[in-house]
């Protein structure tokens, strides 16, 4: 399940925060058999976003790796271009710090 996607998560997050409120206006008055039913549809939806929520965080940590072990890669085969980059924008981040 690595596509999920940040909409559908969002929109997952949603749904459940509406059941929520919902089930706030249900057992404002009464506790009985609908407020049961609507607990037990709230707490499937969390238990879902959850399950979706570390799937995404286990692609993205996984995304993380991909790059990291390219750019280490990069870095080791071409040296003096990654240092001159690094000197480049340090050098851009200091004339921008010291505009100020």
């Amino acid at each position: 399940m690595t596509d999920v996607t940040k909409e559908k998560l969002i929109s997952d997050f949603k749904v459940v925060v509406a059941d929520a409120e919902e089930l706030l206006r249900v057992t404002a008055g009464q506790a009985g058999e609908k407020a049961v039913e609507l607990r037990s549809k709230i707490q499937s939806r969390l238990a879902d976003a959850k399950l979706q929520l570390a799937d995404t965080q286990a692609a993205l940590v996984e995304k993380a790796k991909v790059v990291s072990r390219a750019t280490d890669d990069y870095v080791h085969d071409n040296p003096w271009r990654s240092v001159g980059i690094a000197a480049g924008v340090g050098l851009v981040i200091g004339l921008l710090i010291g505009r100020r």
